[in-house]
Formats: structure tokens, C-alpha cells, sequence
């Protein structure tokens, strides 16, 4: 069944896709607008993001110092044009989300700023430690009284690009997605698609983000023929509430910038043997020394500990976290929380420009699919959801520039069911599911080793040859999409961490432990073989 046609269709309903979403029907309030979301429309990683947003609103802050820390967070291969693009457009953001409803903690007559890892100021605007939340109830609320029409439970299978002579591909001109409530394939024409679906860290076996983080995007762009990048660069959240029945809960950057300590189990202090800012230094930093202090001690976590602030202070500023450890029986006014690291974020992915264009026409990628250079090898704490909400501008400004003269998408050949059959050996699937977290957790995790990264890449490939042949054999459902996407996804990780032969920011080896000081710093690009070069350097 063909839905539409739409002048956009946005994959994915966080922040980065309502800011695309909302910003164009802005400027073009007769626009038709389509957003699929693979579960409900908030339930997404946004949602879940509790720290805050990097913003700089103090006169004791300034823009060239927000700069100089995410230049210096991102360990030297960050884009300096686009880190400078989206901190000048802080402001703006913070704006746009305070007049379409967002209510942030206030100080005075100002916004509540926080201090989180890497920054050397206060500059984090927050709503309580439920920054996400708040963003995402208050663009979907925006996105539901609009035109725009919403498909939720509708997982996107594959880009369909325009044929042209002599087989080649032109621009993208929609998609297919699957109806998750009926097992359904549908046609999603649209003159532009933009990319919103955020990371892959369900990649690992231990992540913060929700289960549909699966990489969907990342590899819907690779299949379509966009270039990847720097996809070794998985960031580890330091610190997620450690107990046999919590599922990955994050416990917020910002309980360490108020002043928590990272603990050994005897009690002792162990950050400041580390890094000089203890437990301030950037993410990467303090993930691989509690990951160090884990294996050394044999330990299975480590603690945070913020109760020498007073009660008041703890559930006025961290009302979720410590409501969620009250939960597990922890009460983190009284006594520390136990805490590990988990997969948190996809520094790399799809190659954008400034207006989120990838390397296919009329094919957009923004927010965590898509890679800037604003994160380099590490994204500094509460930058992302600023990146979803300046290039999500940028996105919307450049398609509402040019949809008049995008000419319709064409009629697109039905879902192609031939020979398919219901699966009788779903088993399979979720066999294939574990064994690759599993061994990307092993191989591919905080700290790697050449050797480990050509275990990964053995077994992934055999993976991706078991998962093509029972995708060309049987119906498609959810549960197979995801395995085939973040199979996908393993790959370009796995590829991309060979190709760098040092340790920078986010990738550690032991092999290459130091940076390479013989070449200048590079982003490793990855090619895809029906790839053809566009406008994007």
C-alpha cells in the first residue's frame, strides 16, 4: 500500500526529527509532512536523556571557551567550522525550545545552569535531571497539533533511490517501512527524506539507550550508498546504575559536576590517579579508568557517591535518579550508588554537511546518525541534543528553500514478497542477536586490541552472510530488521577500528596505545561500492 505523497518524511521522532519536522512546516504550513516512528512516538533516546543542554548563557562563560572544550573533548579530529556553527546557535536553540513549551529550571531571572565533564563552565541548561523528557513531551505535543501525519509502530526497511539510465541511481524518493501492528510493508513516496534515528549502541551487550537503537539509519544510508565516518568512536556512558534488575539506567553526567565522587569498593577516591580533573575529565577518560579499577580489583562496579550533600539538595536536583535508585532499595542521600559503564553514544555516522545533506540528493541524516565533526573522537557531555536542534534547523531551512523546485517523487514499485515464506526458525534470530552483542562487548569495547578486532570481524561477516540468506527467504518482521541493521553496523565499527592504528579520544588499544604523532589527525571515511561522488568533501 503506498501512503502520501509527501514533500518530507522524516524516519525517527526525537529531537532531531520534530526540530526537521516543526521547523518546516514553520515555513511552509502547507507542507505534507510524514514522521514514522518504530515504537511510539516518544519512545526514543531523547526521552531518556537526563543531563541537560550546553548553552552559553553566563557573562563568566563564553562562546570561544564552549569552542575550546568541545575542540579539546573531541581529542583533535573535531571539525572546527561545524564546532563553531552549532555553539554560536546555542542561544537560538534554547529559544526555540523555551517558546514552544519547554520549561527549564530557573535561577533569578535567569535559566539554572549545571556543570557537567569537559566543561570549564557552568553552561548546561537542564529541567531537573529530566532534560530529555521534557523536550520530547513538549516537541511531540508542538508535532500533534500540526498537519503533519504520524505513523507510529512503522519501522523503516530500506531508502528507495530514483532508477536511472544505464542502472544507475539518482536521488532518494522514500522509503518502505513495515507496520509493526500487522506485518504490512508500505510505500512512503516523498520529494526529500531526512535520517532521525538516531545511534547503534544496542550494538553492546550493556547500553544505556533503548532497544530500538539499533543503528537503522547508519545502515539504511550505507545500503543507499551514503559514506560513513568514524564509527570506532563508541562512546561509553561512565557511569549506569549497577543491580541484577535495573536495565541500563544512566545515571546523569551532572551528579559528578555537583560535586559526586567515584569510589573503589574499600571507599577510596581513585579519578584524581587518572586524569588532573578527576572526576570532571571527559567521558572516555573516566569510563576506561573504572573499567581499569574493575579489572584490576575484579569487581563488578564501582560507586558514586554524592550523600555528604545535604537530602534536599540530592532529590531537588536529581529527582529521577534518585527516585529510580529508591526503587533497587538505594537511597543515594544516605550512601553511594553502584555504577558501571554502558554504550551510551555513536559519535560517527552518516557524512553530513551543515544542512544535514548526505552524499545522496534530497536524503538528509541529523542528529546521532549522522556525523558533523562536531563530536570528534569523543562528544563532550549535553552537546548532542543541541546538534539534534541547530542542524535540525538547518535541515529544515534548506528543504523548505528548495521543495518547490523538487519535482514529485515518481510511483514506486511495490514490496517485493516472491518466494517468501513466515519464518519458521525465528530462534535464529535471536541467537544471532546475542552472539553479536555479545562479542562486540568482548572485542570491541573499551579497550580493544588488534587482535580482538580481527575476531570481531571474522564472526560478524559470517553473521552478515547467516542473516542475508534467511532475509532473502522469509517474511520480514522487527526483530530481523534490527539484526540486520546492527550486523551492518558491527561491520563498519569493526572496520573502522583496524583502519586506526593509535589510541584517540574513544578508541583505545592496546596495540597502538599512544596518538600517531607521524601524520596529521584524519576522520576514517568508509566508502560504500555504489557510491558516486555528489557535492559533500
Amino acid at each position: 500500500m503506498t501512503k502520501g505523497p509527501y514533500d518530507l518524511l522524516v524516519i525517527g521522532s526525537g529531537a532531531a526529527g520534530l526540530a526537521v519536522a516543526l521547523g518546516l512546516l514553520a515555513q511552509r504550513p502547507h507542507a505534507r509532512v510524514a514522521v514514522l516512528s518504530k515504537n511510539d512516538l516518544s519512545e526514543g533516546s531523547t526521552r531518556y536523556a537526563q543531563g541537560g543542554i550546553a548553552a552559553v548563557l553566563d557573562a563568566a562563560d563564553s562562546t570561544e571557551d564552549h569552542i575550546a572544550d568541545t575542540l579539546n573533548a573531541g581529542a583533535g579530529i573535531c571539525v572546527p567550522q561545524t564546532v563553531r556553527h552549532v555553539v554560536e546557535h546555542a542561544r537560538e536553540a534554547i529559544d526555540w525550545l523555551v517558546d514552544n513549551g519547554v520549561v527549564f529550571d530557573r535561577e533569578g531571572p535567569g535559566l539554572h545552569l549545571t556543570r557537567e565533564g569537559g566543561h570549564s563552565h557552568r553552561r548546561v541548561v537542564h529541567s531537573a535531571d529530566a532534560t530529555g523528557k521534557a523536550v520530547q513531551t513538549s516537541l511531540e505535543a508542538r508535532l500533534r497539533e500540526s498537519k503533519a501525519e504520524l505513523f507510529e509502530d512503522h519501522n523503516a526497511i530500506d531508502l528507495i533511490r530514483e532508477k536511472l539510465p544505464r542502472g544507475q541511481q539518482g536521488r532518494v524518493v522514500g522509503a518502505y517501512a513495515l507496520d509493526r501492528r500487522n506485518g504490512r510493508v508500505h510505500r512512503f513516496p516523498a520529494r526529500s527524506v531526512v535520517l532521525a534515528t538516531g545511534g547503534a549502541s544496542r550494538v553492546y551487550l550493556y547500553s544505556s539507550n533503548p532497544d530500538g537503537s539499533t543503528g537503522d539509519g547508519i545502515a539504511m544510508a550505507w545500503r543507499a550508498g551514503c559514506r560513513v565516518s568514524n564509527m570506532e568512536f563508541s562512546q561509553f556512558h561512565p557511569t549506569c546504575l549497577y543491580h541484577p534488575k535495573a536495565k541500563s539506567f544512566l545515571v546523569t553526567e551532572a551528579v559528578r559536576g555537583e560535586g559526586g565522587l567515584l569510589l573503589r569498593p574499600d571507599g577510596t577516591r581513585f579519578m584524581d590517579e587518572y586524569d588532573v580533573r578527576a572526576e570532571l575529565a571527559p567521558r572516555d577518560i573516566v569510563a576506561r579508568a573504572i573499567d581499569d579499577v574493575m579489572k584490576r580489583l575484579g569487581c563488578e562496579c564501582v560507586y558514586l557517591d554524592i550523600s555528604h550533600k545535604p537530602a534536599e539538595f540530592i532529590t531537588s536536583h536529581f529527582p529521577t535518579v534518585h527516585a529510580e535508585a529508591l526503587k533497587f532499595g538505594i537511597d543515594m542521600t544516605k550512601e553511594p550508588l553502584p555504577v558501571v559503564p554502558a554504550a551510551h553514544y555513536t559519535c560517527g555516522g552518516v557524512l553530513t554537511d551543515l544542512a544535514g545533506r548526505t552524499d545522496v540528493e534530497n536524503l538528509y541524516a541529523v542528529g546521532e546518525v549522522a556525523f558533523t565533526g562536531l563530536h570528534g573522537a569523543n562528544r563532550m557531555a549535553s552537546n548532542s541534543l543541541l546538534e539534534c536542534l541547530v542542524l535540525g534547523a538547518g535541515a529544515a531551512r534548506d528543504i523548505a528553500a528548495k521543495m518547490d523546485t523538487i519535482a514529485a517523487a515518481p510511483a514506486l514499485a511495490p514490496w517485493d514478497e516472491t518466494g517468501v515464506t513466515d519464518s519458521d526458525e525465528e530462534v535464529v534470530v535471536a541467537h544471532n542477536w546475542d552472539e553479536l552483542r555479545r562479542f562486540m562487548w568482548d572485542y570491541v569495547g573499551i579497550v580493544r586490541s588488534t587482535k580482538r578486532l580481527e575476531r570481531a570481524k571474522h564472526r560478524v561477516r559470517l553473521l552478515l552472510e547467516e542473516i542475508a540468506e534467511y532475509y532473502g527467504s522469509f517474511r520480514v518482521t522487527n526483530d530481523l530488521l534490527e539484526l540486520r541493521n546492527i550486523a551492518m553496523v558491527a561491520d563498519l565499527i569493526i572496520r573502522s577500528a583496524l583502519a586506526r592504528r593509535e589510541s584517540r579520544g574513544l578508541h583505545y588499544t592496546i596495540d597502538f596505545p599512544t596518538l600517531d604523532s607521524v601524520a596529521p589527525p584524519q576522520n576514517t571515511i568508509l566508502v560504500p561500492k555504489n557510491f558516486s561522488i555528489r557535492r559533500l568533501t
